[in-house]
């Protein structure tokens, strides 16, 4: 009964610790009020061609043109007729553009297309209380809620209500926050994700007590086993 006592006492003290860490010196929630949702919502930039892409180039009139071709670690590109252009860092609008210009000397119609069969450098970063965290290839596009099932679901500790997304937004960062259970049951809206969105899972306040009674209660205090006391240290019975 004493030892049951001590461990009551313990206990006691870890929630009331725990209650301490909604003060200003713990992550309140008042800590996140600056990474809350903001008003609007950022609008998702044009995509820009990057080394490693393979692009399908189309001339409608002219299809003995047509080619395939690998963007090199230069960003260039060779194509028939025209000398050697740099496509990476362009949209592929602008890339139709500036061939369409290139090619309006040595063709009577030069209506071009571009198309972006596969991309390179497409990824999202996955971290903190999931299972398999790391980096993602962003081949399709891809939801938040769709990122933490591909690192293996989210942790029992997870703080699901709170999901961070760390997202570059004319070259600041922006932190942007996602209920996950709200998602779930329908209530809120999934949150599509950019190249190089980091996605954060913060563990639980009830996750830190946990860890507090398993630290300071469980591998700590003697327990009665049969006739003897069993106290949580490796091997080591009394």
């Amino acid at each position: 009964m004493k030892y049951l006592a001590a461990i009551a006492l313990i206990f006691t003290v870890g929630l009331a610790a725990a209650g301490c860490a909604s003060s200003p010196g713990g992550p309140s929630p008042a800590a996140y009020a600056a990474v809350q949702m903001p008003s609007y919502t950022p609008r998702a930039q044009e995509y820009r061609i990057r080394p490693g892409d393979q692009l399908d180039i189309k001339f409608f009139y002219n299809p003995e043109l047509n080619e395939q071709v690998t963007v090199r670690p230069d960003g260039r590109i060779s194509l028939q007729l025209v000398h050697e252009i740099i496509a990476a860092g362009l949209t592929p609008a602008k890339l139709t553009e500036l061939l369409t210009k290139d090619y309006a000397p040595k063709l009577a119609k030069p209506e071009i297309t571009v198309i972006v069969r596969s991309f390179v450098g497409q990824r999202v970063f996955v971290d903190g209380e999931v299972n398999r965290p790391g980096m993602l290839n962003l081949i399709a596009p891809m939801t938040v809620l769709q990122s933490l099932s591909e690192a293996g679901g989210v942790k029992d500790t997870a703080k699901r209500d709170q999901i961070l997304i760390i997202r570059r937004y004319e070259k600041k960062p922006l932190v942007l926050t996602v209920n996950i259970k709200k998602v779930i049951d329908g209530t809120a809206r999934d949150l599509s994700l950019l190249p190089n969105d980091i996605i954060y899972v913060p563990k639980s306040r009830i996750a830190d007590v946990n860890l507090w009674v398993d630290q300071y209660i469980r591998k700590n205090i003697p327990i009665n086993v049969g006739a003897g006391i069993f106290y949580n240290y490796p091997n080591n019975y009394h």
